[in-house]
């Protein structure tokens, strides 16, 4: 009970100075990290506090391009308000731990595997270690979720932040649509297909970004329907959202399809039977529109280890901006479902935050998100 006592009064007293104290925003690393290679070739990163608490969060990181040398993003170890997450982990007494996966792209069971072993890499140089957190982002929140439902043993709670968590091959189509939907309303800007991309596609990745918002802006009733067809998310008091909606999704489209079909072994994107409705004509979209048959090993491959099954044994916290584009936040609704059927509702929390953009959380709102995982995570020991 005193530990649960000096875990609340530390979390709160720290969320309580971000509120209160912007300049806190400017947490600097601690110097206590070390980086080293894990036997999978990942490369991990471990930053020690000066006063240790004997806990240990692991940080599942989002997507990173395939076509990118594997190493740790250093980018995504920065919160939108600058708030750095290592500096933040070590000043609640909180030991950090990241790894780069062994793989870039399409890395979900790879990042599984890396994140585990990554305990086990810690706990041999501190065998003191207590409890072990798992937080996650984007496709690292797909990660956190998975190894929270199958890893229980090693991990005392997680918070997944605007992961797919709710269905994979839901968000496979949902990419895979607006492109397809972009191609009806767009003809040859983009080059393309969900089922295969031009290598010249990513290495004149600005030339065509700037063709996409030319043509965006050109033809603005053809960007309010494949918006509408799509349900894809805006800022409607922001102009500059549907450049950022648009290039972003179509960004995944170009980058992750080819990667996505080699790691599954063949292409999930699956439209034969949709009616795409929001258009001013939706019989000659549906005529048109190209159509695409996803490959059995592929969902055979996603069902087995990209599904979540609900199925929590240690608290979950998800956090998820309402308006994100990239990963909807209909994933919430969905996951929270399967937590209800497995009979897991307590151990599962989500926190909505109602702004548009992808991963866009404050500092503060992801502390009170960790907050709730180590109290509930506290709680569930006694």
């Amino acid at each position: 009970m005193k530990r649960f006592i000096n875990v609340l009064l530390s979390v709160i007293s720290l969320i309580i100075g971000l509120t209160a104290i912007p300049l806190m925003a400017q947490i600097e690393l601690a110097d206590g990290c070390t980086n080293g290679t894990q036997s999978s070739g990942a490369i991990y990163r471990i930053c020690m506090p000066q006063e240790w608490n004997h806990d240990l969060v692991v940080f599942a990181h989002g997507y990173v391009s395939p076509y990118e040398p594997v190493g740790i993003p250093e980018d995504q170890l920065v919160l939108p308000d600058g708030t750095s997450v290592p500096g933040i982990v070590n000043s609640l007494g909180y030991a950090f731990a990241v790894t780069s996966y062994s793989k870039n792209g399409l890395a979900v069971k790879e990042g599984i595997s890396d994140v585990v072993d990554l305990v086990t890499i810690f706990k041999s140089d501190h065998p003191l270690t207590d409890k072990v957190y798992l937080v996650g982002a984007s496709e690292g929140g797909l990660i956190t979720t998975l190894a929270t439902e199958t890893h229980p043993d090693v991990f005392s709670g997680a918070m997944a932040i605007c992961g797919p968590i709710g269905n994979f091959c839901k968000q496979v189509n949902y990419w895979g649509d607006f492109k397809v939907v972009f191609d009806y309303f767009f003809p040859g800007v983009l080059p393309g297909t969900p089922a295969g991309v031009p290598d010249d596609v990513v290495s004149n990745w600005e030339t065509y970004q700037k063709a996409i918002v030319s043509a965006i802006l050109k033809r603005p009733h053809a960007t309010e329907q494949l918006l509408m067809v799509t349900r894809a998310p805006i800022d409607p008091n922001d102009s500059d959202s549907v450049i950022e909606t648009v290039l972003g999704i179509l960004w995944y489209n170009s980058f992750a399809t080819n990667d996505a079909i080699n790691e599954l072994n063949g292409s999930p994107y699956d439209n034969k039977g949709r009616i795409y409705t929001g258009s001013d004509n939706d019989f000659r979209l549906n005529l048109l529109v190209k159509r695409f048959k996803a490959d059995k090993a592929a969902l055979v491959n996603i069902a087995a280890g990209y599904q979540t099954s609900g199925n929590l044994s240690v608290p979950l916290v998800t956090v998820h901006n309402t308006g994100d584009p990239i990963v909807p936040y209909w994933h919430e609704p969905i996951y929270r479902l399967k937590v209800f059927s497995s009979g897991a509702s307590l151990l599962h929390n989500n926190i909505p935050l109602f702004r548009y953009g992808h991963c866009n959380a404050k500092a503060s709102e992801v502390l009170a998100a960790f907050a709730i995982m180590v109290i509930k995570a506290e709680l569930w020991d006694l």
